[in-house]
């Protein structure tokens, strides 16, 4: 099983999902990783209901964070906002599917602490980061 798990982070991580960011957007934030300099930005169009219609990123580091960029990317195309900002860091793990050490959890998270900080702020993702 773990093996599968590995295939599929390298197959998002050589051909992300929605690469590329998108103008105009109404989302647009960067953070990065201090540990290994991973740099993540995510844009988002969010339509007037508040549904989340494209998700564009781009960014540069290991495979961990590229590949969760990219299926984090895939679940929040049709997405509520609102219910986007209560995906937890559990959720992103999961959906990495392999045991990781503690630097690299911080490499899968990137992309949802962008999400957390662009759209509410530090203190909040701090909340979702003890979970």
């Amino acid at each position: 099983m773990e093996e599968m798990y590995r295939e599929l982070i390298l197959d998002h991580a050589r051909h992300g999902r929605n690469w590329g960011l998108l103008m105009p957007n109404n989302f647009d934030h960067e953070e990065h990783n201090p540990l290994c300099g991973d740099r993540l930005r995510l844009t988002m169009r969010i339509d007037d209901a508040g549904i989340i219609r494209e998700v564009g990123w781009d960014g540069e580091g290991c495979a961990i964070s590229q590949a969760a960029a990219s299926m984090l990317g895939e679940e929040l195309v049709g997405k509520p906002y609102a219910e986007a900002l209560k995906i937890n860091k559990q959720h992103v793990l999961d959906m990495i599917g392999i045991p990781l050490t503690i630097n690299r959890i911080k490499c899968a998270l990137l992309s949802l602490k962008t999400l957390i900080v662009g759209s509410l702020d530090q203190r909040a993702w701090e909340r979702v980061e003890d979970e």
